[in-house]
């Protein structure tokens, strides 16, 4: 089975919904038959990247609604990720554009480590703060994982990558993902959003269920059969009735 998951690195819903899937291929007796990748999506791909913006400066401006009104809103978004482990920080996060976080795990996808670093952007920005608009802070987390750090910085300092990005977007928007998470089953069905974990349930069993089911074989008869068995090779003529 192969699940896509279009997401943002700056998108709370996104952590969330990605623990919700994890927790429900644990309970998946068919886990070890199960490929996710994660495609690239940008919320504000206009939104320059500004440490002096909180983030809730930046959504009180979208809402056009004040800092205060803003947090209060970020709280309910902070008990649900509460609800899976994670503990946000929303008050230290800054504005933030993730093209260059997209196209570093696109790097990273070429050395076998685009989850890991998927990972680890999430729990940088969600959980520690960490500000995801800037170069060295990228190369911080890519050596956290593994990855090469002059190789991150060559792929960093130029364009490498950014075809891949805008292709994972453009084939998004060919399914219908006009807002993530965006998770795809087989390219056959479709959860939208950070549902309750039953809905990953479900949806792994069903899909599963589709395409290993097996059909009993239908016979198709006619006046005669040739056939071999042990026994031999024969023409049998079939009796019907007018």
């Amino acid at each position: 089975m192969k699940i896509e998951v279009w997401s943002d690195f700056v998108c709370p819903f996104c952590y969330i919904g990605k623990r919700r899937l994890e927790q429900a291929l644990e309970e998946f007796d068919h886990k070890n038959k199960v490929e996710v990748s994660y495609k690239s999506f940008e919320l504000q791909p206009h939104l320059p990247s500004d440490k002096n913006v909180t983030i809730h400066e930046m959504l009180a401006k979208k809402m056009n609604t004040t800092p205060e009104q803003a947090k209060a809103m970020n709280q309910q978004i902070i008990a649900s990720a509460a609800t899976v482990g994670l503990a946000y920080q929303f008050d230290e996060m800054k504005q933030t554009n993730t093209l260059d976080a997209h196209r570093l795990v696109k790097y990273a996808e070429t050395k076998g480590k685009g989850s890991e670093l998927t990972e680890r952007l999430l729990s940088a920005h969600f959980l520690e703060s960490q500000f995801l608009g800037e170069q060295e802070t990228l190369l911080s987390l890519a050596t956290d994982v593994g990855l090469n750090r002059e190789e991150a910085s060559k792929v960093l300092s130029g364009s490498e990558y950014l075809d891949d990005v805008r292709m994972d977007q453009q084939e998004g928007q060919q399914l219908g993902v006009q807002g993530v998470p965006f998770f795809v089953f087989n390219r056959k069905y479709a959860i939208s959003g950070a549902q309750p974990h039953e809905a990953f349930v479900q949806t792994l069993k069903k899909v599963w269920e589709e395409e290993n089911q097996s059909s009993p074989l239908q016979h198709i008869h006619s006046d005669s059969e040739a056939t071999c068995t042990d026994d031999g090779c024969e023409i049998t003529e079939t009796n019907k009735e007018a």
